[in-house]
């Protein structure tokens, strides 16, 4: 069940965002397909009630649009936290649509998120088109007692200016007001929260708090920072150390704890202390001495503890980079686990790592309809899709099955293929 402070990621939508041209729908819903990994969330519809899954994996070939998915659920997030300050009057909507096709400039990028928010409760769809000029479409359907009311919907007129609706009394305030004060482009959710909106203001605030990415190409002593401020927070009572030192002696890195001197400059206050050949353990330097393996995981403790501890939603784009097969696979089963994350917390990643599908059920950490694909059409377009489209079996060998090719989302390369182009290149150049 939801608790009153937490939050559950049912739905993502996407439209014309970089590699995606045409309309996706990414699901963390369970299915019948589900083995035990989902949770109940108290709200039902058509006759059930819905149960999500806290996790969901992402797999394709290089340049299928894996990261383009968690980028574009992103870059949501960023359209509702900065489109009031950071669009400047008459400066247009900045986006990213489908550059492979000149005609995908003059259509709309759509987003659209499905929520569970709140005591209760309450089940939100909350989302929005955008041109180059300005926010073609704006709307907001609550869901409370499971009965939809449409909280506002609105709709650029070309001839006419902006229309806002405002049906039924389920949206309190002054909304009218509020939509004097909404530029063209700007969305109404930025503004109503900006002017403390209580309603509008907890779908809001989801997107400021509720999710957090990590990249590979993130900066790790950026993002370590986050676990030594875990370390060093005046208020901790050694709960924090005692979390982060047994995650660092599970990951098997030669870690045996921490030697933490609030004095040093901040860089220098956590040091990892490691096995020596003396039986006393060794303080190593992180910029200069820890190994890229040891900071990528320390550096991913503290995201991933804020998440565990907030109940919100972690992106991790290859979250097998720098980490064993065996470490990630932990991972998953650490946000599948209900006695480990209480608050439902989700994870979804992309990964290249088939191991993640395991040789057989009981070895895999994954669901099967935990498990989405992307492919790469000719037209250079994404295509996203899940693996239960497939049906495999319960007692199915995921991993050989999407090696092979069974599922899509593997490269088109022969074996051999890539040295035989290269001595043909060499014996043309001869």
């Amino acid at each position: 069940m939801v608790g009153e402070d937490e939050a559950v990621l049912l739905s993502f939508r996407v439209a014309n965002h970089r590699s995606i041209r045409s309309d996706h729908h990414f699901s963390l819903v369970a299915t019948e397909f589900n083995e035990g990994t989902a949770r109940p969330t108290g709200v039902r519809a058509e006759g059930r009630e819905i149960e999500a899954v806290p996790v969901a994996g992402i797999f394709g070939a290089n340049a299928s649009g894996k990261s383009n998915l968690l980028a574009a659920l992103w870059a949501m997030r960023e359209a509702v936290r900065s489109s009031l300050a950071q669009w400047a009057q008459d400066a247009g909507v900045p986006r990213e649509p489908f550059a492979l096709d000149p005609a995908a400039r003059d259509e709309t990028t759509l987003f659209e998120v499905d929520l569970l928010l709140g005591k209760g409760p309450v089940r939100y769809t909350y989302g929005f088109e955008l041109s180059d000029e300005r926010v073609e479409a704006e709307w907001l359907h609550a869901y409370p007692r499971g009965r939809k009311q449409v909280w506002f919907d609105r709709e650029a007129d070309r001839e006419h200016g902006e229309e806002f609706l405002f049906p039924g009394e389920g949206l309190k305030g002054g909304k009218e007001r509020l939509a004097e004060f909404t530029r063209p482009n700007s969305l109404f959710l930025t503004v109503a929260a900006s002017l403390n909106h209580p309603q509008l203001s907890a779908v809001h605030r989801w997107f400021l708090d509720g999710l957090r990415i990590v990249a590979p190409g993130d900066d790790f002593r950026a993002r370590s920072e986050d676990t030594r401020r875990l370390l060093t927070e005046p208020r901790d009572n050694g709960e924090r150390r005692r979390q982060i030192e047994a995650l660092l002696r599970v990951a098997d890195l030669g870690v045996v704890g921490l030697k933490i001197d609030p004095s040093l400059v901040p860089e220098q206050q956590v040091r990892l202390l490691h096995h020596s050949t003396t039986g006393t353990p060794v303080p190593l330097e992180f910029v200069r001495q820890e190994s890229l393996g040891t900071s990528a995981w320390f550096s991913f403790l503290g995201p991933l503890l804020d998440v565990l501890d907030q109940g919100s939603v972690l992106m991790v784009d290859e979250l097998d980079a720098s980490l064993h097969p065996m470490l990630a696979a932990e991972v998953v089963r650490l946000f599948q686990d209900p006695a480990a994350n209480p608050r439902g917390a989700q994870l979804i990643f992309t990964t290249h790592d088939a191991t993640l599908l395991g040789p057989s059920m009981v070895d895999r950490p994954l669901d099967r309809d935990q498990v989405w694909i992307t492919a790469k059409r000719q037209t250079g377009e994404t295509e996203l899709y899940p693996l239960i489209d497939a049906r495999p079996r319960r007692e199915e060998n995921l991993e050989r099955g999407y090696l092979r090719g069974r599922y899509g989302g593997v490269p088109r390369v022969t074996s051999g293929e890539l040295a035989r182009e290269v001595a043909r290149a060499l014996a043309e150049a001869a």
